[in-house]
């Protein structure tokens, strides 16, 4: 018989129950780990080639396939040159919606995560780095490539994202969250510093400007393939019990009805998402097409939109561990209308931005890093506290709908503004409106009735 203490306790037991405590800590700490390493893996296409090199080069190669009035035509359909960028970044939101909600249900019902994020990963990265044969007049391969790396990369987050609950307590959530855009954002930087080396030095290399840029862009694609090796490694899948029976497909898809029927059953999360889905909308817009307004209606030069796309993944880094910081004090709601405050607050000095004027271009792009990480990264853990336990992939398809697969009404509006105005300056003002209609509707969801109806503890500060 063992001894026990004199309130009773059993000191091996209790010493078991330590040790255990501790392994699982320990495990808990080493997936989140690797979890960090795919936003550091990702976030360069996200930065380097969505953000800054292939808007204005797609562009370019669009207008030099042109006819007289500036207009291509793909299947068929007259585009102006300047919006078949903001075009293909809608269609490649349209196809991942088509895609992410069965990948969701796949991943919950069959516990197999891995195997699911590998494919999306590397099928994103090898559109990425197809990109290097993007010249000439090839605007319609430019187009394809996007739209097949754009929508991988939002399936990859869908299964990605799922991990959250999975590998944190509710109290870790902002802090994990928001470290794993930290990384994403070190790497940017990372990619960027080496973009803005050989761009700038393409004629002591000797290459062109454009095969400078096809490198760029195709190192994306690379770095994306190789940094993804450490979270397949280091996460693990949960086993889930199947039904006998029907295969994956089948299954998968009867989830995915039993999931929209489900989540009727949580309207607050869904008045959240509904919130997110509008100023994400704008988030995502402008991060896509900022660089384009940079070149097109600024006429800054290719080297001072790197330098300042790099300056907003240095600065985002900090914000998004300050505004872990400050949803810790203040709670992550209230901290994250404050940032679409000054979203708002940004365009607007965007908008009345002279050409011409780096300076002031840099100081938008700082305002833009100081809000941008923070604002996605405590997204992304508020919403992890909405989700019912063991629906976390199909939940995160629902929440990667809202922040890539339905954030195709933004470029839309963007490009149709530009199609009907002519004008890059009315197309950026045009994204206010996401902003404003999203901090209403934020303001109005009450977050802790929202976590307890979702059957999740509410943490000290939400």
């Amino acid at each position: 018989m063992s001894a026990q203490t004199a309130d009773g306790a059993d000191p091996a037991a209790e010493g078991g129950r330590a040790a255990t405590a501790a392994k699982e800590t320990a495990g808990r700490k080493r997936e989140q780990q690797g979890w960090y390493f795919y936003d550091f893996a990702v976030s360069v296409y996200s930065a380097s080639v969505l953000t800054l090199f292939l808007g204005p080069y797609l562009t370019s190669v669009a207008k030099a396939a042109a006819d007289a009035e500036g207009f291509v035509h793909p299947l068929g359909i007259p585009v102006r040159a300047g919006s078949f960028f903001a075009y293909s970044v809608s269609a490649s939101v349209v196809l991942a919606v088509l895609v992410m909600p069965l990948v969701g249900a796949l991943a919950d019902r069959t516990g197999r995560k891995k195997p699911l994020l590998a494919a999306a990963a590397y099928t994103g990265a090898v559109a990425t780095a197809g990109m290097f044969f993007l010249e000439g007049d090839r605007y319609l391969l430019g187009g394809l490539l996007l739209v097949v790396a754009n929508a991988s990369l939002s399936v990859s987050m869908v299964v990605y994202n799922a991990y959250l609950p999975q590998i944190s307590t509710p109290d870790e959530r902002d802090a994990v969250s928001s470290r794993g855009w930290a990384f994403g954002y070190t790497a940017g930087s990372l990619m960027l510093v080496a973009n803005l080396g050989l761009y700038l030095g393409h004629d002591s290399f000797g290459l062109s400007e454009g095969m400078a840029i096809r490198i760029c862009l195709a190192s994306a694609g690379v770095w994306w393939g190789a940094f993804a090796l450490v979270p397949l490694r280091r996460l693990r899948d949960r086993g889930v019990v199947r039904e006998p029976g029907a295969g994956p497909a089948v299954s998968g898809w009867k989830q995915l009805v039993a999931t929209f029927k489900d989540m009727r059953r949580y309207p607050l999360t869904l008045s959240f998402l509904l919130a997110y889905l509008v100023y994400n909308d704008g988030v995502q817009t402008v991060i896509s097409q900022a660089s384009v307004y940079g070149a097109e209606e600024l006429g800054l030069e290719q080297s001072t939109l790197i330098a300042a796309v790099l300056l907003v993944q240095v600065l985002a880094v900090a914000g998004a561990l300050g505004m872990g910081r400050l949803a810790g004090r203040f709670g992550a709601k209230r901290t994250i209308l404050g940032s679409l405050a000054a979203w708002a607050l940004t365009l607007f000095a965007g908008y009345f931005l002279p050409a011409g004027t780096p300076g002031w271009f840099f100081a938008l792009a700082a305002m833009i890093g100081l809000v941008l990480g923070g604002s996605q990264a405590l997204s992304r853990s508020l919403f992890s506290q909405l989700v019912p336990a063991g629906k976390e992939a199909e939940y995160f398809s629902a929440y990667e709908m809202s922040d890539r697969g339905l954030s195709w009404i933004g470029p839309l509006v963007f490009g149709l503004t530009y199609q009907v105005t002519g004008s890059y300056r009315d197309a950026i003002i045009s994204l206010v409106v996401f902003f404003a209609l999203g901090f209403v509707l934020l303001a109005r969801v009450p977050m802790r009735r929202a976590v307890e109806a979702a059957g999740n503890p509410v943490p000290d500060r939400i």
